[in-house]
């Protein structure tokens, strides 16, 4: 069993509660607009880290990091990226890749909103965005995801509140 801790669009703002909520976590996703690479070295030094950059991240972060990881974790075929739209109305540069080869979760950050579900139009793909976690942008609350995997299942799903955008911890 895999326990993940997802974050996204952090815009160089990383609240310290995180490492509390993740302590238990084998590994840290982040789906981009980190905005910082003393975000990243902090995420790094904490746990195993995958992480995608975003369109705010400047060419320091784009090098540390991809702008697509495509890997498998316990039976599941994940895709993460930043920028990939929402169900039914997905990024046109990864739309194609979707219809023809869908995996079985796909990762993307991005709008700052949390969403969690089934696109049942590709192979029932399970989508995900964990909203925002930094006090950049419209988003209202800032939130973090938490689950496990373990042999093809998704389990113990957690939306984890932060506080308003803008409350300093």
């Amino acid at each position: 069993m895999r326990s993940i801790g997802l974050i996204s669009d952090t815009h160089g703002y990383l609240d310290p509660r995180v490492f509390e909520h993740f302590a238990l976590c084998d590994e840290i996703w982040h789906a981009g607009d980190i905005g910082s690479l003393k975000i990243i070295d902090q995420i790094e030094g904490f746990k195993p880290a995958r992480i995608v950059f975003g369109n705010i991240d400047d060419k320091e972060i784009q090098q540390r990091t991809q702008e697509n990881l495509h890997f498998e974790v316990e039976g599941f075929r994940i895709w993460m990226t930043h920028i990939g739209g929402a169900p039914p109305r997905y990024n046109p540069q990864v739309l194609p890749t979707l219809r023809t080869d869908p995996p079985d979760i796909f990762i993307c950050g991005h709008s700052h909103i949390l969403r969690v579900i089934r696109d049942k139009d590709l192979k029932n793909m399970l989508y995900i965005n964990p909203g925002a976690a930094g006090r950049e942008g419209f988003h209202k609350i800032r939130t973090l995801l938490r689950f496990n995997l373990h042999e093809g299942l998704i389990s113990q799903m957690e939306v984890i509140e932060l506080g308003k955008r803008g409350a300093l911890t």
